[in-house]
């Protein structure tokens, strides 16, 4: 899991020149933009086709997207990584409609398992279909927010802006969700 672009100020600093460079018209800011979020773009866009060259290409699907709307994109209104992640998300969104699948969590989505024993992995790997199976059961838009929050690690302000919601709405999408969650893993282990 990743932190924001705000747990490092050095580098959002770094972001912000290059983000206005890169508007301006800088091919080579563009590129330095790339290198820094094209991994995250892809593990995001992964997870839901779990296909590895249908992510590389909805990745770069995706910067060219943000390379031509680049002039539209407004800085105050959200992160680039967001901007970059709302774009992801509707491109997957794309992706599944023309393959006319209705879920993209019907992927496996792969957590590091890494220094656990044998018994473990399978007791991770059970709760972690258990975990999956639940977030299947929930309205799209609680699906997102989940994901966005303790796959990718955006925070509350960064899931808004990139859904195009308040912090508040996503407070409330949020604590619905895990509840829903609550009450579906407890008629499990019944």
């Amino acid at each position: 899991m990743h932190k924001s672009d705000r747990s490092n100020p050095q580098l959002n600093l770094e972001v912000e020149s290059i983000v206005a460079k890169a508007t301006g018209g800088d091919t080579e800011a563009f590129g330095r933009l790339y290198d820094i979020y094209a991994d995250r773009i892809y593990r995001h866009i992964y997870y839901r086709t779990s296909n590895v060259e249908d992510a590389r290409d909805l990745t770069q699907e995706v910067f060219l997207k943000a390379w031509h709307g680049l002039p539209r994109f407004q800085r105050n209104k959200a992160s680039f990584l967001s901007w970059l992640f709302t774009i992801a998300h509707n491109r997957v969104i794309d992706y599944y409609r023309t393959k006319k699948y209705h879920s993209y969590l019907d992927n496996e989505i792969v957590m590091e398992d890494r220094g656990k024993g044998p018994q473990e992995l399978v007791e991770a790997k059970f709760t972690q279909q258990q975990v999956r199976r639940a977030i299947l059961q929930l309205p799209e838009e609680q699906q997102q927010v989940i994901l966005m929050s303790f796959i990718e690690g955006f925070e509350y302000s960064e899931i808004a802006a990139a859904l195009n919601k308040t912090e508040g709405n996503i407070r409330v999408i949020m604590h619905r969700a895990l509840k829903r969650m609550r009450e579906i893993l407890d008629k499990v282990e019944v």
